[in-house]
């Protein structure tokens, strides 16, 4: 069965129509995860702690592909809905360029940039090696990898997020695989690891830019463009909340780091990886469910079919609140197992990350709220309000918790700083939520 964004949506519908794209971001969680586990395991404690600890600069350079994937598609939608369908290819083809065009300026700078960087982490001696290593192996993909982020978005729009998911899965087995031959077989150490993980994401973007390259979608297609200002900056400012959530995770995750290592030394950084690594995989449902159903927001909103806005905004809420109660059950009863898997092998470490993950995953109760809050804002073409939920969410109610926290609690502070940011966030959804319900007719 075909599903088509002027659909009207039954709970059915909708799971199936999103559930690509959240196998997709699940996919895209395991990239890191994978790294992890291997280098965990098979290469040591060090290792894994300097790729933990450069990962968040790697995907601060890498927001840009966000930014233009969320901000990007739903204008492209909207278009669509309007009927405008010329403009919405013309608008598709010069963001997919200036992405291009864009991922290799960072990649010009991050090289450079990358060791001072690593430097003042707190990185020395075989640590600061061993993040510049893996750093600049994964630079070699950086415009791949938002490639691949860009298109994500667009294969929804293009209402072929099954494909999108094909080439998530297609991408993530070729880091898996990999990984296991790169690093347990040749034994080529953290280089294998992050070799893995650039050849995986150049799976994952030159994929979809041969597909819509060659004109096999009926919606979209890749051609040339002209370069519209206009267009350019809708989009930076409709997708900046993405912008703003992926730059504040990554700064604040540096500033975790930092806290860390002032802390717990050497392992806090690590079993604050293990953390995120599990995090990113259950965070993604939320990540993936926002980023499926906000074409068809975009759409609806862009029809005027306010009835069935109505009925996706009712729907969403509730599965998202559902989610994020199991999440919680689930983490708080599988923590132990979880957290073994990577670092089972020091019984210091396992007993520092699992009391951390059972008091972070408290948080799943209000993240999904606010992911699909600031994702929803995005659809209806509101970038203000979806930039300063992310804002406060990812940055400045971190920012002060986790440096005022630790102050009373010591590292347990650290866990619970993303509990009260994003208790705190969540008011300030709602309070947008019933802010705005008049003004886009979603209740």
């Amino acid at each position: 069965m075909n599903i088509q964004l002027s659909d009207h949506f039954t709970y059915p519908r909708l799971l199936r129509f999103v559930c690509p794209s959240v196998v997709m971001m699940i996919f895209t969680s395991i990239y890191g995860v994978v790294d992890g586990l291997f280098v965990s395991n098979f290469v040591g404690k060090t290792p894994f702690a300097a790729l933990n600890l450069i990962y968040p600069f790697l995907m601060l350079l890498g927001a840009l592909g966000f930014m233009v994937g969320t901000g990007g598609g739903a204008i492209v939608a909207r278009k669509l809905g309007e009927g405008r369908h010329e403009e919405a290819n013309s608008a598709f083809s010069m963001l997919v360029w200036g992405t291009l065009a864009g991922g290799l300026i960072l990649t010009l700078g991050g090289f450079f940039a990358l060791e001072p960087i690593a430097r003042g982490m707190g990185a020395e001696g075989d640590m600061l090696d061993y993040c510049v290593l893996y750093g600049r192996i994964l630079l070699v993909s950086l415009t791949a990898f938002m490639l691949q982020n860009v298109f994500q978005s667009f294969f929804v729009t293009a209402e072929r997020p099954q494909l999108g998911l094909w080439v998530m899965i297609a991408a993530g087995i070729t880091n898996m695989a990999l990984d296991a031959l790169f690093v347990a077989v040749f034994q080529w150490g953290l280089a294998g690891a992050a070799a893995a993980s650039a050849l995986s994401q150049v799976v994952g973007g030159i994929l979809p830019l041969w597909y819509f390259g060659s004109g096999r979608n009926p919606i979209l297609r890749l051609a040339k463009a002209k370069f519209n200002g206009k267009i350019l900056l809708d989009t930076c400012l409709n997708g900046s909340s993405e912008l703003m959530t992926n730059v504040s995770m990554s700064l604040v995750n540096i500033l975790y780091n930092l806290q860390l290592m002032g802390l717990a030394g050497e392992d806090g950084v690590a079993a604050y990886g293990v953390i995120m690594y599990v995090n990113f995989i259950f965070i993604a449902i939320f990540i993936g469910y926002s980023m499926g159903s906000a074409p068809i927001v975009s759409y609806h909103y862009g029809a005027q079919n306010h009835g069935e806005m109505q009925n996706l905004f009712r729907k969403s809420m509730i599965l998202v609140g559902i989610t994020g109660a199991v999440m919680v059950l689930l983490s708080e009863l599988l923590a132990l197992p979880l957290t073994a898997i990577f670092v089972g092998y020091d019984e210091v470490l396992l007993a520092l990350t699992c009391r951390g993950f059972m008091i972070y995953s408290v948080s799943f109760l209000a993240t999904g709220v606010n992911i699909f809050g600031s994702a929803f804002f995005t659809a209806l073409g509101d970038g203000l309000v979806s930039a300063l939920i992310s804002f406060l969410r990812t940055l400045l109610f971190q920012v002060v918790a986790v440096l005022a926290l630790p102050l009373l609690l010591g590292v347990d502070g650290i866990w619970w700083a993303i509990v009260a940011a994003e208790t705190g966030a969540m008011m300030v959804t709602f309070a947008f939520l019933a802010k705005n319900r008049k003004k886009y007719h979603y209740i």
